[in-house]
């Protein structure tokens, strides 16, 4: 039997809520499946962490980190803790420290969820945003001058590396060449931004060329925004900067009926260091207790994370279950439903025990 070591981060709001829900899925699949176990360790890091010590984690995180599988991620962010801390104190250590450059976002409506889409139904929207996610606009160089005059001056310099660029259009152009209609749009900004965006639009009918069999376009990032509302079903596989990708797949988790089914991969491709999991959908201390968090998302990252440790099978039978539990109608109220977190949980966990496949 393979195990696999996972460092599980449930953070802050109702990362905890939703982490805890994804592992009880994730242990009655090793129940029925039998063929892998999950050596769970669990870090109490995040912002009530900070609140002690200062720190939303260790010194030494990122190397404790190093001796896991895979990172299952919850969530960043707190109210009264700055969001710059947060996600700089945590997150972007993680995804830049273990250079998890390719962050993956599938969309997809699942049964029984309506998109606000009217026209749009099962099988219309099915997409995989790559996102970019070691430099770009979130690579931390800039600063402040004379602050608080009137002459203040912030600076946010976006860094973009032929390296990075050719390392994730090759991803996307790969993706795409797997999926059934090998079609990948390259979204930037190049008419404004004409130097890093410019280079993107290079590169990526340089990367273009060794994959023949993708049909791939551009897309300017304002107008991406109409086509994945007018015409989802013209898209596939889009791949974008580490700015426009964040704020794409929020609009596409969105379309898909709600950020509550989101899920997110950030892939260190090359698996020098673990790669880590988490849903999109943030902290939402709005709701944060009340029980009505929605882990399908959670659980749609917890099928990448199985797939990306070698466990496809596995994969498919947490998805199929969530499909079938939302079929059912058993959903929380953020796609309709009146269902608790733990229903839902526990609804899921017994599709996969009676699953006859």
């Amino acid at each position: 039997m393979k195990t696999y070591r996972i460092a599980a981060i449930p953070a802050d709001g109702i990362g905890p809520e939703v982490i805890a829900a994804g592992l009880q899925a994730l242990e009655a699949l090793q129940r029925r499946d039998g063929g892998f176990r999950l050596d769970v360790t669990s870090f109490d890091w995040g912002s009530d962490y900070y609140k002690k010590t200062g720190a939303m984690m260790p010194e030494d995180g990122t190397e404790r980190l190093k001796a896991f599988d895979a990172i299952f991620f919850g969530a960043v962010g707190a109210p009264d803790v700055p969001d710059h801390t947060t996600l700089w104190g945590l997150r972007l250590p993680i995804c830049q420290g273990f250079d998890q450059y390719a962050n993956v976002r599938p969309t997809r409506i699942l049964p029984g969820i309506r998109s606000p889409l009217a026209d749009v139904g099962l099988g219309d929207l099915d997409w995989v945003i790559v996102r970019e996610n070691s430099e770009g606009e979130y690579s931390g160089i800039g600063g402040r001058a004379h602050k608080g005059l009137p002459e203040e001056v912030g600076t946010e310099v976006s860094i973009f590396t032929r390296v990075g660029v050719t390392r994730i259009m090759r991803y996307a152009f790969k993706l795409a060449q797997s999926r059934p209609r090998k079609l990948l749009t390259v979204v930037t900004k190049s008419n404004a931004q004409r130097f890093g965006m410019v280079m993107w639009d290079e590169i990526a009918a340089e990367v273009a060329k060794d994959y023949p069999d993708v049909t791939w376009d551009k897309m300017l990032v304002d107008a991406m925004t109409v086509r994945m509302v007018k015409n989802p079903r013209s898209l596939d596989t889009i791949v974008a900067t580490n700015l426009h990708a964040d704020i794409l797949s929020d609009l596409a988790g969105a379309l898909a009926g709600s950020l509550g089914v989101a899920p997110t991969a950030n892939i260190d491709p090359e698996r020098r260091y673990p790669s880590m999991f988490e849903p999109i959908h943030g902290s939402a201390f709005d709701i944060t207790g009340k029980g009505i968090a929605n882990p399908v998302a959670t659980f749609w990252t917890a099928a990448q994370m199985l797939e990306h440790l070698g466990e496809p099978a596995a994969a498919d039978r947490l998805m199929r279950a969530v499909e079938k539990v939302c079929a059912d109608g058993v959903m929380t109220p953020d796609v309709g439903g009146m269902a608790t977190t733990r229903q839902v949980t526990e609804a899921v966990c017994e599709a996969i025990r009676m699953e006859n496949i």
